[in-house]
């Protein structure tokens, strides 16, 4: 996941928040093992095993973590003496490329502790993030307030176009000594004494954030006892919310867990209005109900951290010092895009809840909409509108199917196969995870996928891609190791797993973001796959979510659950005429959450009422009473379980931007499969990594910058006017 502090900690996702800021910093700074690793430990060896080697998953004991990460930091601290005590004259092979080399113990580390983290936490490993947080915020000061590291690297920098280095070396010159100046190299000792404090600090809030919201996750569920409270609901969620009760020690009842993918089909088919208010005001109020877990005196504190790191690095507001590496550059230029979005999305929403409440007046339900209804009564206007609902696409949605129709996308565009890796050969970290061999079309091997489909306690909410090895070729060509996670509610044994719309919306969105990865074609690990500035980083995820509704892809893959019948041509055709169909809601929900963050880390060094802040702005840019933000601040783990996408949730409206001007190339070239729109794809979006500026390789895809018109089209919007 990219980073304006770096290269980021190999992970992004459409709906969960990623990881610590300190480690997603850490780990900007390059990657790969000395030649003769003083600390020989199964989570800093050189990885064992087929394919260049694989994660020792399942193979590292809890308490290895902290001793293995204390000595291979300090090892790596050893590197970086070496090399500012290197007497001979700065050059990209003794600063850049040696650094890059020093950092790969503690890289193959962290690919084993996040997963640790974001997929199997309990008390033991929360132990240990909340030892290690601020341990690895001041490992990296120190290396940021290395004096002569920085000026090695200032020099390579600076000499670079009369060293003749090449554009990807001068590239990577560039991109380290930016961030590292960003992260305060250039301050004096005071300031940089002041900063590691607030880092440190900083680290331990972000692990307390997200260990709250995942206890308020893992803990929260509404119980219906009776077979009346189950109106509405498809088996399928009766059957996964009685298993859901059972674990939890309530058999005979079900449960509805606290999480998305188990709240948001309750809201949409549950015909009980008091149980759909009961579950939206559990899932709504995470992290703000007063209790052990409540988040809102540390989002208070990390506001103002932030603020006070902002002002020591000479930066007006955090969300200045976020952009001044992004796409957007500046908050202004951010908040123009949302703001232009934001009416014509508005006066969507009122047309979308005047139909509702038509047809809750035709019902006489005697209810006026509220945020509990909209999905519900959204699927009742789908179906009068188009013939259309959630319950009659849901049995076509196999999740086996929906991954061979990825793919299928995968070798249509880019030539990209996957074979199933044989269990005993690659060790993982759970019984539901699966690993893919993926070639290229000469049939040699490009890379390892990893599966982790189905939620479980212990699991972060949401869904994201993991990069446990980058693709490089420093030293020799090194494949790339790249996952896919997501929370789908796991059937029951013998069934096949159904999901939603949007739940196949999202696999295909974190598909492309392991594309990104896979298709990375660059010399240095620091510029490799999605390792580029966070606006930018969601448009081959938010592209290949287009391909999920092709007629290729359903006909062949969307095969109904009982039948074997493939979907009906006319069901299809249905589907693609709705596409725009609640796009208010999307789009407000979404703009709500992002507008909210800017504004946030633009408020300075004003102390913030998460509360007051959240009602007063929503108030004031007009939010309409039928829904609530898609992160509310007490939950918002995009923002606050680390610095991830702080001032950044914009992003994905950026690249969305980008995104549909990018599906308009393939609209006009003859269609989603044309051969040179991809090629050209693949060149200059996801082969090039962070090698060139994005606007400029934006610019080799398409020929020319995009513009919001091709976005106002996309969601359904009038075009865009000056």
């Amino acid at each position: 996941m990219p980073d304006p502090l770096g290269r980021g900690r190999g992970q992004t996702g459409r709906s969960s928040a990623a990881t610590r800021w300190t480690l997603v910093v850490l780990m900007a700074l390059p990657a790969q093992a000395l030649a003769a690793p003083s600390f020989p430990t199964r989570l800093t060896a050189a990885w064992s095993g087929p394919f260049g080697g694989v994660p020792p998953f399942g193979q590292v004991a809890v308490d290895e973590f902290i001793p293995a990460f204390e000595a291979a930091m300090s090892d790596q601290l050893a590197a970086v003496d070496r090399i500012a005590a290197d007497p001979a004259p700065a050059t990209f092979e003794n600063t850049i490329a040696a650094y890059e080399r020093a950092c790969r113990p503690l890289d193959r580390a962290m690919a084993v502790y996040d997963v640790a983290c974001n997929n199997l936490s309990d008390p033991s490993v929360q132990a240990v993030e909340r030892e290690l947080a601020p341990k690895l915020a001041a490992f990296h000061d120190r290396i940021v307030q290395h004096r002569g590291f920085f000026e090695r690297l200032a020099a390579v920098h600076e000499s670079a176009a009369a060293a003749n280095l090449s554009a990807e070396e001068r590239r990577a010159a560039w991109h380290l000594f930016t961030q590292l100046v960003l992260a305060g190299a250039r301050l004096g000792s005071d300031a940089q004494a002041e900063l590691a404090g607030v880092n440190q600090e900083l680290a331990s809030l972000h692990t307390s954030f997200a260990q709250n919201v995942l206890a308020e996750e893992a803990t929260a569920a509404v119980f219906l006892e009776a077979e009346d409270d189950l109106a509405g609901l498809p088996a399928a969620l009766r059957e996964s919310a009685a298993e859901a009760a059972a674990a939890r020690g309530r058999p005979g009842a079900w449960a509805i867990s606290n999480t998305r993918s188990t709240v948001e089909p309750f809201l949409t088919f549950s015909d009980r209005r008091d149980h759909r208010e009961r579950v939206w005001r559990m899932f709504v109020g995470r992290g703000d109900r007063g209790n052990a877990h409540d988040t809102q005196a540390i989002v208070t504190r990390i506001l103002a951290l932030r603020s006070q790191r902002a002002r020591i690095l000479g930066f007006p507001t955090h969300a200045h010092w976020r952009l001044e590496d992004s796409m957007a550059k500046s908050p202004p230029r951010a908040l123009e895009l949302m703001e232009a979005v934001w009416k014509p999305a508005v006066a969507r929403v009122r047309e979308e809840v005047a139909d509702m409440q038509a047809i809750a007046d035709a019902e006489h339900a005697g209810i006026t909409i509220a945020p509990w209804d909209y999905r519900r009564y959204a699927e009742k206007v789908r179906k009068a509108r188009y013939d259309l609902d959630e319950s009659e696409i849901t049995p076509y949605l196999q999740l086996d199917r929906l991954r061979d129709g990825m793919f299928f996308v995968a070798e249509q565009l880019f030539g990209l196969t996957f074979v199933p890796v044989a269990d005993e050969l690659v060790p993982v970290f759970h019984p539901d995870v699966r690993v893919w061999e993926v070639r290229g079309r000469d049939g040699r091997p490009v890379g390892l996928w990893y599966f982790d489909p189905f939620a479980r306690p212990g699991k972060k909410s949401g869904a994201w891609m993991s990069d446990y090895r980058p693709q490089e070729r420093l030293d020799g060509p090194v494949l790339p190791i790249v996952s896919n996670n997501c929370n789908f509610v796991k059937p029951p044994a013998g069934e096949p797993a159904l999901v939603s719309w949007d739940d196949a919306t999202t696999l295909f969105h974190e598909f492309g973001h392991a594309l990104h990865g896979l298709c990375s074609d660059v010399r240095l690990p620091s510029l490799a796959g999605t390792r580029v500035p966070r606006d930018y980083v969601e448009l081959p995820s938010q592209l290949l979510e287009h391909w999920l509704s092709t007629p290729e892809v359903l006909s062949r893959f969307a095969v109904h659950c009982r039948t074997g019948e493939p979907i009906p041509a006319d069901l299809v055709t249905r589907i693609r005429h709705a596409e725009t169909f609640n796009s208010g809601f999307r789009t407000v929900e979404f703009l709500a959450s992002a507008i909210v963050d800017m504004r946030l880390h633009l408020a300075g060094e004003e102390p913030i009422d998460p509360e007051r802040f959240e009602r007063q702005t929503l108030d004031t840019l007009g939010m309409p009473a039928e829904i609530v933000m898609r992160h509310r601040i007490p939950h918002f783990s995009h923002i606050f379980a680390d610095d991830g996408y702080s001032a950044g949730y914009y992003s994905y409206l950026w690249a969305d931007t980008l995104t549909a001007d990018a599906w308009e190339a393939f609209t006009e070239a003859g269609g989603p499969w044309d051969e040179g729109v991809a090629d050209r794809l693949r060149r200059h979006v996801l082969s090039a990594g962070n090698t060139v500026d994005p606007a400029e390789g934006y610019r080799l895809f398409r020929g020319r910058d995009a513009t919001i018109d091709a976005l106002m089209r996309k969601r359904g919007f009038a075009p865009a006017t000056d």
